[in-house]
Order: structure tokens, then C-alpha cells, then sequence
């Protein structure tokens, strides 16, 4: 698959008649395989990869991924979405974020989660990932800052926890996952912030 497939030039739908659009629910999927959601510049598809394993595991090596049931809409809410039956197949690069779910993991427990953890520092960010901002929680290993994600790097998407995404000043809907997975090809910018605000921490007197 072309990197700019997924571009509106190369295959956009039609123009929606000039009347207020609902919003878009998410199809349900019914195709075996594990749960996708992902965004790109222009698109949001939901649909099943034919994989086994991990979803961030997937994404990351890199390879074409085997979709099946796509559905498609565009990232703005002007339309609902439609069956994309021609759509067989995603390449990772194209993808902006991936929302992961509890059904796209294999399920742990909670002494696995703790050792996914483990010696790793937690930090609050937001990410710049044009057209998109993302706000969550990262883990790093110590001496490893979270502007350091801009930096070449193995894995391709990084996760992020507690996350929620904005296009412009619209949160995207249907968010409430587990973890984002950030494509780091198209990480811009990387600030720490206080989760409740949003927003860089205010300087402490003399700091």
C-alpha cells in the first residue's frame, strides 16, 4: 500500500449535503481477528486484523497488516461511517494512532502488569503528532527523558496510558481504551504536563 493511500485525493467519498451531521458511532465489527482503531491524517477505520499476538507487536514490525470488516470515516465527524470493502489491507505508516483496547491484548494479570512497569519512570505528556494532541502517561527507563521520543528509534509506536486525543479543540469520540499507540515518524513535539490541566506545570519560585 502507497503511504498517502489513506489521503482523501486518492479515493475521497462524497461531499456530505450542507445539513448539520450526526455524529458518528462506531460500527461494530464483526470479523474475527483482533480489534482495530486507528487514525490517520484524514481517516479513522475500524475493522479486524487477521494477526495473532500483540496489536503494539504487530504495528511494529512494520510489515502490511491483513484487515478485514474496514470501515471508514473522516477524522472531522463530517460523515458517518461506511463499509470499505476494498480495503484489504493497512500499511503501519500510514497510521497516526492506534486505540487499543482491553480485546486487542492479550489479558494480564496484575503481577504482569506490574512487571511491564517495573524500574520504568512514569511522566506525563502531551504529544504532538499532527493533526492530533495526545495526552497520557508514558514509561521510560531512568535516564531516558520524554523528549528523547523524538529520537530515532526499534519501535516505531509508543504506548501511551490514560490517554485521550484531540483534533483541534474536539476530543475523538469513543476514546475510553486502555492505551494509544503513538506513531513516533510523526511525533512533532513532546511536553510534560500536569494531566488535569493539559498543560506545562508552573515554574516553582526560583526554579
Amino acid at each position: 500500500m502507497p503511504f498517502d493511500f489513506l489521503k482523501k485525493s486518492k479515493g475521497q467519498p462524497p461531499e456530505p449535503d450542507p445539513v448539520e451531521q450526526p455524529v458518528a458511532e462506531i460500527p461494530t465489527v464483526k470479523a474475527k481477528g483482533i480489534p482495530f482503531d486507528g487514525l490517520t491524517e484524514e481517516w479513522r477505520l475500524v475493522g479486524a486484523m487477521q494477526l495473532e499476538g500483540r496489536l503494539s507487536d504487530a504495528l511494529n514490525k512494520r510489515d502490511t497488516i491483513p484487515m478485514a470488516d474496514v470501515s471508514w470515516a473522516p477524522i472531522d465527524g463530517s460523515e458517518p461511517f461506511s463499509p470499505a470493502p476494498g480495503l484489504k489491507s493497512i500499511d503501519p505508516y500510514d497510521l497516526i494512532i492506534v486505540l487499543a483496547g482491553e480485546g486487542s491484548l492479550p489479558p494480564l494479570n496484575d503481577d504482569e502488569k506490574a512487571a511491564h512497569r517495573v524500574h520504568k519512570i512514569s511522566y506525563d505528556v502531551a504529544l504532538e503528532v499532527p493533526p492530533f494532541r495526545v495526552i497520557g502517561t508514558v514509561y521510560l527507563f531512568p535516564g531516558s527523558e520524554p523528549e528523547r521520543l523524538l529520537d530515532r528509534a526499534t519501535e516505531m509506536f509508543v504506548p501511551v496510558v490514560d490517554a485521550v486525543a484531540y483534533f483541534g479543540d474536539e476530543l475523538i469520540s469513543g476514546t475510553q481504551v486502555d492505551v494509544f499507540l503513538v506513531n513516533r515518524r510523526y511525533l512533532r513535539g513532546v511536553e510534560q504536563v500536569d494531566r488535569h490541566t493539559g498543560e506545562a506545570p508552573p515554574r516553582l519560585p526560583g526554579g
